[in-house]
């Protein structure tokens, strides 16, 4: 259960920061529609991040670094430099994480615990709205210009591992996701998409 926990925050993370569409409950002024119409044009991305993990069993934050990428429409690679390097990549539902010599390979259908968040990662990244809102209670809040979206799971199984996902953008960039899983642990992303 934790390699799975660890493994749905990461890829969450992952397909969230560069990902195409999110939902959002009020659409204040055409902001739903445009910010839609920015983020669904991203077909590719690649980003450098920074992300510490603050984990109850941990004395200090961890933190590393790494590069982000994305390709329409299902294919994510967060590769980590820093502390360790690794690599953690879904294509077409199959995750395969390589660290030092060590590779494993697993078929995301043979871990149905994953299945909420991979199928949030699968809506997102096709703008599947009513498929987000199935999963997700949205909030948006400020403008196209500075914007934040908290995702809330619906569901008591995706609840139970991550609590709440915020996510800080402008325009159709996004620059910030935090990850709020059981209890007091989190993690924190900050990405700086290259150009």
């Amino acid at each position: 259960m934790q390699l799975t926990a660890r493994l749905s925050a990461r890829l969450l993370i992952a397909a969230l920061t560069l990902t195409a569409g999110v939902t959002i409950a009020a659409d204040e002024g055409g902001t739903l529609g445009n910010l839609m119409a920015l983020l669904a044009q991203r077909r590719h991305g690649v980003a450098d991040f920074t992300q510490t993990q603050y984990l109850a069993v941990l004395k200090q934050p961890q933190r590393s670094e790494g590069v982000l990428s994305y390709d329409a429409p299902d294919h994510l690679e967060q590769r980590t430099l820093k502390p360790h390097p690794q690599t953690a990549v879904l294509d077409h539902g199959v995750l395969t994480l390589t660290r030092g010599s060590r590779q494993r390979t697993v078929r995301l259908d043979e871990y149905p615990q994953l299945a909420p968040l991979i199928d949030s990662v699968r809506a997102t990244l096709a703008g599947d709205l009513p498929a987000l809102e199935r999963r997700f209670e949205t909030r948006l809040a400020g403008d196209l210009d500075h914007w934040q979206l908290d995702l809330t799971p619906r569901e008591s199984g995706l609840a139970s591992g991550v609590k709440r996902i915020r996510l800080n953008g402008e325009r159709d960039r996004i620059l910030q996701v935090e990850v709020q899983q059981g209890g007091a642990d989190r993690s924190l992303m900050t990405i700086k998409p290259r150009e």
